[in-house]
């Protein structure tokens, strides 16, 4: 019925390490040069003289108003509200949108993997150690109120980021050393010898505040007022918690450059935020937003039939999905004694009916997630590990679950009846096994207590797939219970780990790197505000995420996250769902887009390279 999206979605930034690109087939010894791009692997797709990414359309117009709801969120977002203009700390309620109204040093390329392009800086040039990069900045790059950006601004708010930005930010910007400005045109950014393969290039997207603007505020605090940009977007009008509009800034400074010909091409932006997902669906049928991606199966098997899609003034269209759809799933909270045992999450596992749920209440329309890089070559093969994976392995043996050296786990499949006699029994003997007797008819802890789990969610729409889990988990002896609570608290209990097994889905870049620590680390497994929801520390996981971190070529990477996916998979960390294969879009008909979207764009590249189809939006107006 739901794939995870709309409201939980986390992006797990693209990593690699940060070399000068050159095209390919450049000299080696050019690595060190000057370069206008930086990628994982030292390789770009666009020379230093190209004019415009291939998936872009110069000739769209300008204009027009694109709304939506949220579908993705970093930091502190909510999907379903807001109450402060800063998005990139720890307090409050970010507003969706605000990172296009900040520039960054430079930008993605969306049909490469990681490559980024120069956007404030317009070049870099790495020491030959890889632990300096000399930034060199655009002179005509500019905050909205004419003022200039300099490298004075671009060290300012990559230090405050580091030390007062959300935890998260923190965390993965720890090997950077320092950030200074030689000159207004120079910055320097120093990292921490045995750094992180990716921190350089997760610098590189950080949005740049103005110092001057921040010389009389604080950083670190919420507010509602609009913060100077130097993005292609400036804040327009707004309501907290309801909408908030972005701005086209008609004479931006970056409109020209390679790397955003054909982009930002509507006048507005707007964003709209609902509590719930069937209001939010009204609210498109009446057109009170134009797009908008479903993410719902339910939804998009039986409810797309009002009037506007049977005359054709709603389009619907499906894209194929082919980037790694990451995980998505029921994060248990192994901080919590109850779950300490492996076994104990195991049976949790076997006690929901994936085969079931997608049939009778999700229409057929998902395939089950076994794995964090599901939908990508980064996923461990069956069977046991070859030579190489092995070899990563070994020095855990002892240390880790026999199983990480066989084939890795994946959930088993029910017969599809709702309540899989086989898996029940097998979920049975697994929670005798780890300590649990029944007594009474009540599954018992260790310490005599009864084993209750309460599933912490804040959307309505999955009640009814937790329905016939709770109802396996009564069976086993579980006293299991759904706690429905608004966003607000929802989100303090998220940060705060308190929970007992909540839902959540993280995107996987085609390049993981040290944003993985941010998940799956032990460094992370305490820090208030921290993704690793399920409380993952382990020595092993630890271990071959430096592995991936350090990767010198796309062969050891894959081999690199390929052995921590078995090991992830063997400690029984999550119960996982369900995703998707595609891309399913509805939109009122007064939009265009590219024949072929780019691939890493979140598959869709919207709004960024749509535009507003004047012609079709008069159209619509007629038919009022």
């Amino acid at each position: 019925m739901a794939q995870l999206s709309r409201r939980h979605v986390l992006a797990l930034g693209a990593g690699g390490a940060l070399s000068a690109a050159l095209p390919r087939g450049a000299a080696a010894s050019e690595v060190s040069a000057e370069a206008h791009g930086i990628s994982a692997f030292g390789d770009l797709k666009y020379p230093a003289d190209f004019h415009h990414f291939d998936y872009v359309n110069l000739d769209a117009p300008k204009g027009g108003t694109f709304s939506l709801i949220p579908s993705v969120r970093a930091y502190n977002q909510s999907y379903q509200t807001f109450n402060s203009l800063n998005a990139f700390i720890l307090k409050g309620d970010g507003a969706q949108g605000m990172d296009m109204t900040f520039a960054p040093l430079m930008v993605r390329a969306n049909d490469e993997p990681d490559a980024m392009y120069g956007l404030a800086a317009k070049s870099v040039q790495i020491s030959p150690d890889k632990l300096a990069y000399r930034f060199t900045m655009r002179a005509e790059a500019k905050f909205h109120d004419g003022s200039k950006l300099t490298a004075h601004d671009a060290a300012f708010s990559l230090t405050s980021l580091k030390t007062k930005g959300h935890p998260l930010i923190i965390v993965q910007m720890r090997d950077m050393v320092s950030a200074e400005a030689v000159d207004d045109a120079t910055l320097v950014v120093t990292f921490a010898k045995g750094r992180a393969r990716d921190v350089p290039l997760y610098v590189a997207g950080l949005p740049i505040f103005s110092k001057a603007y921040y010389a009389s505020r604080p950083f670190d605090e919420t507010s509602l007022d609009i913060p100077l940009g130097s993005g292609p977007y400036r804040v327009g009008r707004f309501e907290a918690n309801r909408y908030i509009e972005f701005e086209r800034v008609k004479e931006w400074w970056g409109t020209d450059l390679p790397p955003c010909r054909g982009s930002y091409n509507f006048g507005i932006v707007r964003y709209e935020f609902y509590r719930d997902r069937d209001v939010a669906f009204e609210g498109f049928t009446g057109k009170n937003y134009l797009y908008r991606e479903e993410f719902t199966s339910r939804i998009w098997a039986t409810r797309y039939d009002f009037p506007a899609v049977k005359d054709g003034r709603v389009k619907m269209e499906i894209v194929p999905d082919l980037t790694p759809s990451g995980a998505q799933g029921w994060f248990i909270n192994t901080r919590r004694d109850k779950f300490r045992d492996p076994r104990v999450r195991e049976a949790l596992t076997n006690a929901f009916d994936f085969e079931w749920t997608n049939k009778t209440i999700m229409y057929g329309a998902y395939a089950r997630t076994v794995s964090p890089f599901q939908n990508s070559d980064l996923m461990a093969s069956d069977g046991p590990p070859p030579p190489e994976e092995l070899k990563l392995l070994e020095p855990f043996r002892g240390q880790v679950p026999d199983g990480v050296f066989a084939a890795p786990f994946s959930p088993p499949v029910s017969d599809g009846s709702g309540q899989d006699r086989s898996l029940l029994r097998k979920a049975q003997q697994l929670l005798t096994e780890a300590g649990l007797p029944i007594k009474d008819g009540k599954r018992v802890l260790p310490n005599g207590e009864v084993f209750k789990i309460e599933f912490l969610l804040d959307e309505p729409s999955f009640q009814p797939h937790h329905a016939p889990y709770v109802k396996n988990l009564g069976t086993l002896g579980i006293e299991a219970s759904v706690r429905l609570v608004d966003a607000v608290q929802y989100k303090v209990r998220q940060e705060e780990f308190d929970f007992d097994m909540t839902i959540q889905r993280f995107s996987m870049s085609a390049t993981p790197g040290d944003a993985m620590r941010s998940f799956f680390s032990s460094q992370v497994a305490a820090t208030k505000g921290s993704y690793n929801l399920a409380g993952v520390a382990s020595p092993a996981i630890d271990a071959m995420i430096e592995k991936i971190m350090a990767a010198e070529n796309r062969e050891d990477l894959t081999v690199a996250c390929r052995a921590f996916d078995r090991l992830f998979r063997a400690g029984r960390y999550w119960v996982p769902q369900w995703y998707n294969k595609t891309h399913r879009l509805a939109y009122w008909d007064q939009f265009a887009h590219p024949q072929k979207l780019p691939r890493y764009a979140n598959g869709v590249g919207a709004p960024d390279i749509w535009w507003s189809d004047q012609a079709k939006a008069a159209k619509l107006e007629q038919a009022k």
